[in-house]
């Protein structure tokens, strides 16, 4: 019968076949991966050629004003405001009844192309002419509108 193992000996790799074994998982990932480290070379000299690289390492050693000078840049009125702006909007728009928004937009779109059409025909509009026009269910729609959203907007801006 055959002695019981006791003791198991794990194998240490010297310094120099880590080295060679992770040489040899290098070769391999290169013949195996050839046509994009082609490209990654390729890519990389043009950066190079057109100066993209020297101006990445210098960033790299200026990281730091680089970082206080972006910094101030987010920091500064005109920034926050944009940033205020954008989400003073956001809340706004999320707020409305999409469905009416649609609706809205759609009426701009409309009134663009008639106002268009207008324009092209250079037609003068007498003040017969636009009292007749106040009888149009359309106009009288949108002046209703305009009008109430003028009272609107004078209300919030008390």
């Amino acid at each position: 019968m055959a002695a019981p193992i006791n003791t198991i000996k794990k194998q240490v790799l010297t310094e120099e076949q880590v080295t060679e074994q992770k040489l040899e998982n290098l070769k391999q990932l290169v013949s195996e991966n050839d046509s994009a480290i082609q490209q990654i070379m390729q890519l990389i000299g043009e950066l190079d050629s057109i100066g993209a690289l020297d101006a990445a390492n210098k960033m790299l050693e200026a990281k730091e004003d680089v970082a206080n000078i972006a910094l101030g840049q987010l920091t500064s009125k005109p920034v926050t405001n944009i940033i205020n702006n954008m989400m003073g909007a956001a809340g706004a728009l999320a707020s409305l009844d999409p469905a009416v928004t649609t609706k809205l937009v759609a009426g701009l779109m409309s009134g663009v192309d008639e106002a268009n059409k207008a324009i092209a025909e250079q037609d003068k509009i007498s003040k017969l002419k636009l009292i007749k026009m106040m009888n149009d269910p359309d106009v009288n729609r949108a002046m209703n509108f305009g009008i109430h959203f003028l009272k609107g907007l004078g209300s919030n801006l008390k």
